[in-house]
């Protein structure tokens, strides 16, 4: 069950560092959750296939008037449909397959709930992001070849994270550095041909894009995902294992509300704002679970006031699961939930009540209001645990009345009874949940612990004059809470795919009575200010609120005042030449489009013709791109090509004999920085 790290020596062509596999990351562990992992990649593909067969039949049905033809085609997708739903079923599957991913030796807690991790495919940034460094910032993309295969390295690690801190990390890593792409290479004025395509965790169905923000959005999902399967894992028989359960759920519930408040509008069904909201609420609901064990963990005393707290830390766990299920059979979640969750949801629901009446029945039927005891407390205790006394009786009458704290004990003590036996009817309706011995085990040992206290209160010639125990009021001293992980820190805004800059210039900086003839501001990159117009470096072009990029053969992009000043203060009377860059109005004209694989005398590439975006091709055709179906209609015909699933593919029909742009092979020549 855990994450083993293999050595370098399997032959494998992922990601490596310092001879194994990077930290927080192990492709080779084979473990049941990384088993359950491959399954779903394979359902996923099949669920494609099918939606593909199912677009075809739906478009040849539209197509032809022949009704042989027509009734063939309605039988298949007849066939069709049934498979798709066969596969939506073994997905649900691996969604309640929950075993797999709890503690091996807990051998007496409730099985939990986590989330899988979403998949995805391949991603190659080279060529796009070469391209794109050429033609904004006029440098040559291949001599950051080796930081794009490192990212290329890093995304595909996060698609086997390990299932604990380093695994988390790894992600966090990530998702940090599409920060930095997104900035700087992610413009709002253009496309930068990089397609990210993520498989929904709950139909299968794919998601295609060209925004980074389904990517960042993802990766959140997988961090939260990754979190719940940490809380999953934590040993709860130990102080230390509840603590990290809590934890990780907190901090699961904290990623999951990020996700939902900075990403509004995702394609993807599983990270639309109403599941978003669900699943907030079973980490926080599973948070509390693993608080209420961790006050019963030392063991519950037999007495009144702590068994009265105990009733009500109960039906706070009931309380905050009953609103997740009221989430869960809302329209639209409940259609792809799956039913092993929702069930569970209600088992607990029955469970944690019936856990609270059979402690207040415990402290009403062990124990009498003695002399030496506080009323007053005691009486306080009591009025504060219903909405309504029972009958209208005041808390005193009952605490001082033997017969009375008897018949309202033993009403607690049915609708305990009576809880039990529904969380066990619960449990046999779903054959997911029968596969859990331990939780059938839990539930019976609950139900006959409160049949054993029932027999034992139960007088043969006592009259029987049930009444309907009052519901508790759910309170707790400790309230699970979502929190955030620690953010990092977002990327510098200066050199951005938003701003746009001219070609670096070069200029000779000479000293005159050691004195530079301008002053430097700012952090990575340092910024020209006071600049002396008389100065050799104005003369030499250099002007006010220019960066300063390079100073001699040193790039200084990332360096600040004091570490370029260093860089400076030894330069002698012939001077050095640096290497500056303008910010240039936003309201510039265009400039021409240079690429790294399409310039002048270089044949057209793949990357050229999925990448271009050539406003005077007058080809409709080849630059068609089909709408994106909404996942969130799966099994429902739209009115144009509801099931056609559209992903990116090269465009051949892109005439290949057309003239190439022709750019001058001169540095200065202005470009995007």
């Amino acid at each position: 069950m855990t994450d083993t790290l293999i050595p370098n020596g399997c032959k494998s062509n992922g990601p490596v560092e310092n001879g194994y596999f990077k930290k927080g990351c192990n492709p080779f562990a084979q473990t049941g959750r990384s088993k359950l992992q491959n399954k779903r990649a394979v359902l996923n593909q099949k669920i494609i296939k099918q939606m593909r067969m199912r677009a075809g039949a739906e478009n040849l049905l539209k197509a032809t008037s022949n009704n042989k033809v027509r009734e063939q085609v309605v039988l298949e997708l007849s066939y069709v449909n049934s498979d798709l739903q066969l596969l939506m079923e073994q997905l649900e599957g691996l969604n309640s397959s929950v075993e797999v991913y709890q503690n091996v030796q807990e051998s007496s807690s409730i099985p939990l709930i986590p989330l899988g991790l979403k998949e995805t495919k391949d991603v190659d940034f080279s060529v796009p992001l070469k391209d794109f460094i050429l033609e904004h910032y006029s440098e040559d993309g291949s001599n950051f070849q080796n930081q794009i295969d490192d990212l290329m390295d890093l995304r595909q690690a996060c698609r086997t994270p390990s299932r604990n801190n380093s695994g988390v990390d790894l992600i966090a890593n990530y998702f940090s550095q599409l920060s930095f792409l997104e900035t700087r290479f992610f413009s709002p004025t253009r496309q930068i041909g990089i397609f990210f395509t993520w498989y929904d965790s709950f139909t299968g169905m794919p998601v295609c894009q060209n925004n980074i923000s389904l990517e960042k959005a993802s990766m959140l999902f997988n961090m939260a995902a990754l979190y719940s399967q940490i809380g999953t894992r934590a040993d709860r028989q130990t102080l230390a294992g509840l603590e990290d359960a809590i934890a990780a759920f907190q901090k699961s519930a904290g990623v999951l509300h990020l996700l939902k408040e900075t990403f509004t509008h995702t394609p993807s069904y599983d990270m639309s704002p109403a599941m978003l909201s669900m699943l907030f609420r079973l980490m926080l609901a599973q948070a509390q679970e693993c608080l209420f064990e961790q006050i019963t963990l030392p063991g519950i005393r037999n007495e009144f006031f702590c068994l009265l707290k105990m009733a009500q830390e109960a039906a706070k766990v009931a309380e905050t699961y009953a609103q997740v299920h009221q989430s869960m059979i809302e329209t639209p979640i409940t259609k792809n939930v799956p039913f092993f969750w929702t069930t569970m949801s209600q088992l607990k629901i029955n469970h944690y009540n019936s856990l609270a009446h059979y402690f207040v029945s415990t402290a009403l039927l062990d124990h009498q209001l003695n002399p030496s005891d506080d009323e007053d407390k005691q009486e306080k205790a009591l009025s504060q645990l219903y909405d309504a006394m029972p009958e209208g009786r005041s808390p005193l009458d009952i605490l001082k009345n033997k017969d009375e704290r008897r018949r309202i004990g033993k009403a607690h003590l049915q609708r305990s009874i009576m809880g039990h036996e529904e969380a066990i009817r619960t449990h046999c309706r779903c054959r997911h949940l029968q596969k859990l011995d331990i939780l059938s085990d839990i539930l019976r040992a609950s139900l006959n612990r409160s049949l054993t206290k029932f027999e034992q209160n139960d007088k043969e010639d006592e009259f029987t004059d049930y009444m309907l125990a009052p519901d508790i009021i759910s309170k707790t001293e400790k309230k699970a809470e979502m929190e955030i992980p620690a953010a990092t820190k977002g990327p510098l805004s200066v050199f951005s795919a938003k701003q746009r800059w001219t070609a670096p210039r070069t200029i000779r900086l000479i000293l005159q009575d050691r004195d530079l003839g301008f002053t430097l501001k700012g952090d990575a990159p340092v910024q020209i200010q006071s600049l002396d117009p008389l100065c050799p470096a104005a003369a030499g072009g250099l002007k006010e609120g220019d960066y300063l990029v390079a100073v001699g053969d040193t790039d200084c992009k990332w360096m600040g005042v004091s570490d370029v000043m260093k860089l400076l203060k030894d330069v002698d009377e012939e001077g050095i030449n640096i290497r500056v860059v303008s910010m240039m109005d936003s309201s510039s004209q265009p400039m021409a489009t240079k690429s790294a694989t399409y310039c002048g005398g270089l044949s057209k590439t793949y990357s050229m013709i999925c990448l271009a975006h050539d406003e005077d091709d007058k080809n409709p055709k080849s630059r068609k791109v089909a709408k994106k179906p909404s996942f969130l209609s799966f099994g429902l015909k739209n009115k144009k090509s509801s099931s056609t699933l559209s992903l990116p593919n090269a465009d051949y029909s892109r005439p290949w004999n057309r003239p190439s742009a022709n750019y001058s092979n001169s540095h200065h020549e202005s470009g995007l920085y």
